[in-house]
């Protein structure tokens, strides 16, 4: 197989290692996983005060 094939038929988390992907948009990049979150950041800020977790400035 030559390393173009290799590319396009390879996903993302062979490429880059991770295992995890964001429950809400399936992104891998940017991930929130301490305490088991599993949300990229950006889905993270939208649901944070729902989860309970407030912003100090």
């Amino acid at each position: 197989m030559s390393e173009s094939e290799e590319q396009t038929s390879g996903d993302n988390a062979e490429r880059t290692g991770q295992q995890l992907v964001c429950r809400r948009c399936e992104r891998e990049q940017g991930l929130v996983g301490k305490y088991d979150i599993n949300l990229c950041r950006q889905c993270f800020r939208e649901v944070a005060r729902d989860m309970g977790f407030k912003k100090y400035s």
